[in-house]
């Protein structure tokens, strides 16, 4: 099985750059980065040392209801390319760990899928995962803070 991970629609990304409420209603925040530990979800590429950043409420999910985790990402602060669709692990994603969590077609966790995986092993935790009918697409997060991180999907 083949998967894809994927980075933020640019759509949406280009909004919240141009000074558009996040998903409390706020303008973003605009950082400097010292080029430690921020990943930007648009490009999945870190924010490289004097680059500008945002800092926003994300909430990866279509409408509200109890799993729809809203919590604070990373962005480029001025346009950056979408990261390509790929079976490639982000560059972004240089912790040692990460959760990694299926949800459902209803947009729900799906009990049991969720667990901290090694790096290295996101890709072949996540096609495990999707060997499950109930799994409709898996998210991936800091496993140190719960921070969304990217999609992953079958390709």
């Amino acid at each position: 099985m083949s998967i894809q991970f994927k980075a933020l629609p640019t759509e949406a990304v280009r909004a919240l750059q141009r000074g558009g409420p996040d998903a409390y209603g706020h303008t973003p925040e605009r950082r400097i980065s010292d080029g430690d530990g921020v990943p930007c979800r648009h490009c999945m590429r870190n924010v490289a040392a004097g680059d500008g950043y945002l800092i926003l409420a994300y909430r990866p999910f279509p409408e509200l209801q109890p799993y729809a985790e809203t919590g604070p990402i990373f962005l480029h602060a001025d346009e950056c390319e979408r990261g390509a669709d790929a079976d490639a692990l982000p560059e972004m994603l240089e912790s040692s760990d990460h959760i990694v969590r299926g949800y459902g077609k209803d947009d729900r966790i799906v009990y049991g899928s969720g667990a901290v995986v090694p790096t290295g092993d996101i890709a072949a935790r996540a096609e495990t995962l999707f060997e499950r009918d109930d799994i409709a697409y898996i998210h991936v997060r800091s496993a140190r803070n719960n921070c969304y991180q990217c999609r992953i999907e079958r390709a």
